[in-house]
């Protein structure tokens, strides 16, 4: 029995990627701003295979968004919400661990890559988007993009890793601003803080993440790949006892209602105060 080959240009429901002249990218273009469901799940999945496969062929990997709106919302909360609305408790948390379980297992294998990654970021970048953006080496934003953790005023707390990621990339005056106010930051605070390494012009994050995955591609990899693993340990204990605690946390009625809450509202930016 041989094994189905993987493609390293493929679209699907929710992204898509393709190898260009030795930088892999994915793009994102789930409506109606790429949030991360289970649908986006699968097919994150998959693109991990792909990116296996990519080493020895690509330098680097680019993260970005053909959806206007932003790079991405975060995690499908609708989805979550309506799910759990037919199961009993301790089956919501069990759901929950699974997915948690499947999306950690992705972006630690983006985190670990032997590549260079970059995330060319725009608009909204809040909650589980934030957090994949945070998987890459680098982030590019133009100057519109914001950064936010809004999960707490749903009750809970990043659970796609966001808190040890942020602890380990800036200082935690930061990361505690960005957590306990919900509030959103702007590229040139998140370019300040250190979170992003450039802020480009409206429009242009993908341009200069090309440019950039170009510079960094001239290098030797097995060099460059070293000194990644060597400057970006990836804090696994901290990831595991994160999503303990959202499951913890999960099981509570305010959760619900919070869910709930954000569902019902039909203003066009239920994600901000």
């Amino acid at each position: 029995m041989t094994t189905p080959q993987v493609q390293l240009s493929e679209k699907s429901k929710t992204l898509s990627w393709e190898l260009r002249d030795g930088v892999l990218e994915l793009a994102l273009h789930h409506a109606p701003c790429n949030e991360i469901g289970t649908a986006m799940l699968g097919d994150l999945e998959k693109f991990v295979e792909a990116l296996k496969a990519a080493e020895g062929k690509a330098g680097a990997l680019i993260v970005y968004s053909h959806r206007e709106a932003g790079f991405s919302a975060g995690a499908d909360l609708r989805e979550l919400y309506e799910n759990s609305l037919v199961l009993k408790v301790a089956e919501r948390a069990a759901g929950v661990r699974a997915f948690l379980e499947r999306i950690h297992f992705v972006l630690n294998a983006i985190d670990a890559s032997p590549l260079t990654t970059i995330a060319a970021v725009h608009g909204v970048t809040f909650g589980g988007g934030f957090e994949l953006a945070l998987t890459c080496d680098l982030i590019i934003a133009d100057k519109m993009a914001r950064f936010c953790f809004p999960e707490l005023r749903l009750g809970l707390i990043p659970g796609f890793g966001g808190i040890p990621r942020l602890r380990r990339d800036i200082g935690n005056a930061t990361v505690r601003d960005i957590l306990l106010t919900g509030r959103s930051i702007n590229s040139a605070k998140a370019m300040a803080s250190g979170l992003v390494s450039q802020v480009v012009a409206e429009g242009e994050a993908l341009r200069a993440a090309r440019a950039t995955a170009a510079q960094v591609c001239k290098f030797d990899r097995t060099t460059s790949a070293a000194a990644k693993q060597f400057l970006k340990p990836i804090p696994r204990e901290e990831l595991r006892r994160e999503i303990d605690l959202f499951c913890e946390l999960f099981e509570r009625p305010a959760v619900m209602e919070g869910l709930g809450k954000f569902i019902r509202n039909k203003g066009p930016h239920p994600y901000l105060p």
